[in-house]
């Protein structure tokens, strides 16, 4: 366990003594999970670099992302929940389609 990990424990029962005691109405925290990177990438059938490429991000950090040691942000994480449910649309209007995307 990290120290992140940690942390969020001993707020969570913190959190839980103060709903118990009365003092904090209990409430559901809602997390946003990232798109699986690395299974999007390995359906649509590209490498690591192409799909980089594509993303407009360097090799490296498509690395992190499918590594888990970074997670997509904001407009990355929003263009892959976009390209895992409608890749042909992002293609093409990002790169003029998919057989213009592959060729390059």
């Amino acid at each position: 366990m990290n120290d992140s990990d940690f942390d969020k424990l001993c707020e969570s029962i913190k959190q839980a003594g103060e709903i118990k005691r009365g003092t904090r109405k209990p409430s559901r925290v809602f997390q946003s999970l990232a798109p699986d990177v690395k299974s999007i990438r390995e359906r649509l059938g590209l490498s690591q670099s192409r799909f980089a490429a594509l993303m407009g991000v360097s090799a490296r950090t498509l690395q992190n992302w499918e590594q888990g040691r970074r997670e997509p942000e904001g407009p990355a994480k929003a263009l892959l929940r976009v390209v895992d449910r409608q890749p042909e649309a992002v293609l093409q209007a990002l790169h003029g389609g998919w057989s213009n995307s592959l060729a390059s």
